[in-house]
């Protein structure tokens, strides 16, 4: 979880104000998602939704909705295992030092890509065992987006930097809607409903 300070040179050396709120980019490669996400994000003009793949957004941080222990071997996780070939590696021993080998839903943390961008990777379980089929009346994406938008306005990067002022700009793909087996439409209610209680009142 160390920060690398030549990533982020220009804000090392000339830095700028953290943002009141980040630019939060819903990704989806579906349809149905992507139109659930439209829904739920009109009239916050901090988000925005694209559709295609959560690589192709310009953002310093992405978000890996990944299980309680940080195996990335299956849906999005697998597309950043390959993408950043160390970051599993990096998830695991970050959740082994920090967290006792298991990070709670509801709970985040960030590790660097080892990419000059995106930087940084923040891990916010949907689940806690790989492949786990959630119920209907699941949270977890509440929860897990809560924490991701916690800890952009509250962490701290181990360079002492806040992660405010690193991250500008997260990309979220669907959380618990791949394996998980969250609807759509849920999945977007809950993650809107996070960043209404974490970031609209702020």
């Amino acid at each position: 979880m160390t920060a690398d300070p030549e990533a982020d040179t220009a804000t090392a050396t000339n830095p700028r104000p953290a943002p009141a709120r980040p630019a939060l980019v819903l990704c989806a490669v579906s349809e149905p998602l992507a139109e659930a996400w439209d829904t739920a994000a009109d009239g916050r003009p901090e988000v925005r939704v694209h559709r295609g793949s959560v690589l192709d957004v310009p953002a310093e941080a992405l978000v890996s909705p990944a299980n309680s222990f940080g195996w990335m071997r299956g849906g999005v996780n697998a597309v950043y295992a390959q993408a950043f070939p160390a970051v599993e590696q990096s998830v695991r021993s970050a959740v082994l030092a920090y967290h006792g080998g298991e990070l709670p839903v509801g709970e985040a943390l960030i590790v660097p890509t080892g990419a000059p961008g995106p930087a940084w990777l923040i891990m916010a379980p949907t689940m806690r065992t790989p492949g786990e089929l959630l119920p209907p009346d699941t949270v977890h994406p509440f929860l897990a987006t809560r924490a991701v938008l916690r800890l952009w306005r509250d962490g701290t990067l181990e360079d002492g930097r806040p992660v405010r002022a690193a991250v500008r700009t997260i990309a979220l793909p669907g959380m618990g809607t791949g394996v998980g087996g969250v609807s759509p439409q849920s999945c977007a209610r809950q993650v809107i409903a996070a960043w209404d209680e974490i970031m609209a009142r702020d």
